[in-house]
């Protein structure tokens, strides 16, 4: 029996191939994770496709950096005079007197989720890498410095990643901040060095709040 031709490069049509493309550009996301997701996609209903098309297409017009900590927050009504602030920000239980820098706001979750950190945070919207270009102006370091202006703050603890320029930024970090009388702590890590904080479990990330060090 004579088998079918391939259609180019894949045994898909192409729209079909084209969406499996773009699904393996997400991270994570493996070919047969794909695939499947794109099968999936096939499978459902109009209204289903709409609907994720809608959110996506429209995600980064409904969020706004928290005004605050850079965390995400849902963009108000146009009408509204608020500038708007996180739940966490907003939360009067956190302890105002601490602040946890973290490089991204998916770091700021994994901490949050294990429970253990009851601060508040300061995403610094990346890390310092003379490879890649990255300079310190080109972080939130000044808005770090504009909240610690606040003399109920006594501890901010440097919660970047634990791979080398991670290790750089904090270090940078420690030396704006220790002349201005502020203790400076490193979170503690018995995870392998070059990890992202992001894929750690809750378990090693609840010892290393709890762990943290003078830096």
């Amino acid at each position: 029996m004579e088998r079918p031709p391939r259609m180019g490069s894949s045994l898909f049509p192409a729209p079909f191939q084209d969406l499996v493309d773009l699904f393996r550009r997400l991270p994570g996301i493996g070919t047969k994770t794909a695939t499947r997701l794109a099968f999936h996609l096939l499978q459902s209903s109009e209204s289903e496709r709409q609907e994720l098309a809608s959110a996506v297409s429209t995600l980064k017009e409904r969020l706004l950096p928290c005004s605050e900590c850079r965390n995400i927050v849902a963009s108000p009504p146009p009408e509204s005079p608020e500038v708007p602030r996180c739940a966490i920000c907003l939360d009067p239980a956190r302890d105002s007197t601490i602040l946890i820098v973290v490089e991204d706001i998916q770091t700021l979750y994994s901490i949050e989720k294990s429970g253990e950190f009851r601060g508040r945070y300061h995403v610094l919207e990346g890390r310092l890498s003379p490879l890649e270009g990255i300079a310190p102006e080109m972080l939130r370091v000044r808005e770090l410095l504009q909240r610690l202006e606040n003399p109920d703050i006594r501890e901010v603890v440097l919660a970047t990643s634990p791979t080398t320029d991670g290790e750089a930024t904090a270090l940078y970090l420690s030396r704006l901040v220790k002349p201005l009388g502020i203790r400076v702590s490193r979170i503690a890590f018995g995870i392998p060095v070059g990890l992202e904080l992001e894929y750690v479990d809750e378990v090693t990330l609840i010892r290393a709040v709890e762990g943290r060090h003078p830096f």
